[in-house]
């Protein structure tokens, strides 16, 4: 299975972004989808997941209210649009697969993850 993020780039603070995860297995809506970020010098941290037929969402707390999660199964793909960025949201974003629940938030609960990709948002 491979999973592509794609939808990253820079952005001046306020404005918006809508990244996207494909994957490339028919078993996609098998699996809770998660999106981490990693800043430069920090640890990956959890942004949001969605459950398998996109009815439970759940968000970090840094992010509650601004970023909104959702899948399509017939395209295999998962989506996170983010609104009113900050610049504290610069990071590389990854989204990752897991058989867990959406309150599955450690890196290590996921099992296969995408390659990233960059967000910058400029002040």
């Amino acid at each position: 299975v491979q999973l592509q993020a794609s939808g990253g780039g820079l952005v001046q603070a306020g404005g918006s972004l809508r990244l996207s995860c494909a994957a490339s297995d028919h078993t996609f809506s098998s699996y809770t989808i998660g999106w981490f970020r990693q800043a430069p010098g920090k640890e990956r941290e959890f942004v949001s997941a969605i459950s398998r037929n996109g009815g439970i969402t759940f968000y970090a707390d840094s992010v509650k209210g601004r970023f909104t999660i959702s899948r399509d199964n017939a395209r295999n793909t998962v989506y996170l649009q983010m609104n009113s960025l900050k610049p504290e949201d610069t990071a590389v974003y990854y989204c990752a697969r897991t058989t867990r629940e959406t309150t599955a938030t450690s890196p290590g609960q996921y099992d296969y993850w995408g390659q990233g990709t960059q967000v910058t948002v400029s002040s």
